[in-house]
């Protein structure tokens, strides 16, 4: 506060609009009284000026604040939320189609598994690395509404804990979702006996059934007499399923043999899997068949629980036999050639220089273990797969051909030629 101890200033002449005449103007300015010249009326002009800057200078901020005021509230005098963020947009069928450069009705036709004749493998491909580069997925509640309903299998497996039916359920997986088909996954405890249906009335919450190696027999309760059944790794001549894929089981036993007999070996000692299944009647009957041919074997079988201890003790009750030991131990699973191997080592004999060891699946396991296994590869994904496209075709009123995969032998180092001076049973 600016104090005036010059009392009060001379009378100031009143402001005037700027656009009064130069005339009135001037006669004001000829009428007002003499400025005073004194210290003091300095001091209170100084003053006055002061607190007139100082007035400009608030209304000014004041004037800048209400008008920024103004600019973020909307009409309503509320304050303005945040704009949200945009979403990333969905990628389409259209994308995929530009991406991959082919039109939207190829892209249907091959993520809906419809391309074979129609779509070169080339651009099938380019399609689906269009789709995962995208990160796109089918519409699934567009084909409901197409559809009407949504389609529901049910996939029966022996066991959930064996990486080979997990792999099976994985690759039916896949091609479920990509033609808007749930899947249910029920196990059946060691594929035998009558498996109960989950659901009290299957019939009624169910499209179609795929089981995997399991006699068709034991599932009444679960199909009754209506519902679609597709059969994997199962007895193509004795089953009751409108489709049929399996893998060519007895073919990998013959190239696993032929490998063995060509390294040399005779004296073949068979760790079985006691499950009364196709599957493990196929394995036997194949090694069968390719030793007959060669003068000079034999083979031994004996019976194991489907596990590594049960690997183990079969291998051992095949070394303590008397007698020349076997120079190979040909087992129907890797879960079984690895018990072997422990066998082999606890009776202080060597992997593959006393006695080799095979498995059959190539699971993760067979190369778990040291020596890694030779075995034989099932595509497991590829069966779920076929079992899946085969159920679809059949719902959708289209003929599913009895389907044989391939397999591949693949040689690791638990192989090798039989030793020259072979040890003895003790």
């Amino acid at each position: 506060m600016v104090i005036d101890t010059a009392g009060p200033g001379p009378e100031r002449a009143p402001r005037r609009p700027a656009h009064q005449s130069a005339a009135p103007r001037a006669a004001a300015a000829a009428t007002a009284p003499a400025a005073d010249t004194s210290p003091a009326a300095d001091v209170a002009r100084a003053a006055d000026a002061a607190s007139v800057a100082d007035a400009a200078s608030t209304a000014g901020a004041s004037s800048a604040a209400s008008a920024s005021s103004a600019a973020d509230e909307p009409a309503g005098g509320h304050a303005a939320l945040p704009t949200p963020p945009t979403p990333p947009t969905r990628p389409t069928s259209r994308d995929v189609a530009r991406a991959a450069g082919v039109s939207q009705a190829t892209v249907s036709l091959v993520l809906g598994d419809k391309w074979r004749g129609r779509v070169s493998p080339r651009t099938a491909d380019a399609v689906r690395e269009a789709a995962r580069e995208l990160g796109y997925r089918p519409n699934l509640a567009a084909r409901t509404l197409r559809l009407g309903h949504t389609r529901t299998a049910l996939l029966v497996v022996p066991a959930l804990s064996s990486e080979f039916f997990a792999r099976v359920y994985a690759g039916a997986a896949e091609v479920a979702a990509a033609h808007g088909v749930g899947v249910v996954l029920y196990p059946s405890p060691d594929g035998i006996g009558q498996a109960r249906d989950p659901f009290g009335s299957a019939q009624a919450a169910l499209d179609g059934v795929i089981a995997s190696s399991m006699a068709a027999d034991a599932l009444t309760a679960l199909r009754g007499d209506g519902l679609p059944l597709v059969m994997l790794d199962s007895d193509p001549e004795r089953t009751e399923g409108a489709a049929t894929v399996n893998v060519n089981i007895a073919e990998g036993m013959r190239r696993l043999t032929g490998h063995l007999l060509a390294l040399g070996h005779r004296r073949f000692a068979h760790v079985a899997a006691a499950v009364d299944s196709w599957t493990f009647q196929v394995r036997a009957a194949a090694i069968a068949a390719a030793l007959s041919g060669t003068a000079g074997t034999s083979v031994q079988t004996e019976s194991a629980a489907l596990s590594v201890a049960g690997g183990l003790r079969a291998a051992e009750r095949a070394l303590a036999r008397p007698g020349p030991l076997p120079t190979v131990l040909i087992c129907d699973d890797d879960v079984l050639a690895a018990g072997a191997c422990k066998a082999v080592r606890r009776w202080g004999l060597r992997v593959p220089q006393d006695v080799s060891v095979t498995g059959f699946d190539d699971l993760s396991l067979a190369t778990a273990v040291e020596p890694e296994l030779t075995t034989v590869r099932l595509p497991a994904e590829d069966v779920g797969a076929a079992g899946m496209r085969a159920l679809i075709a059949i719902l959708d009123g289209d003929a599913a051909d009895v389907t044989t995969l391939p397999v591949e032998l693949v040689t690791r180092a638990s192989t090798a030629p039989p030793p020259t001076d072979p040890p003895q049973a003790i």
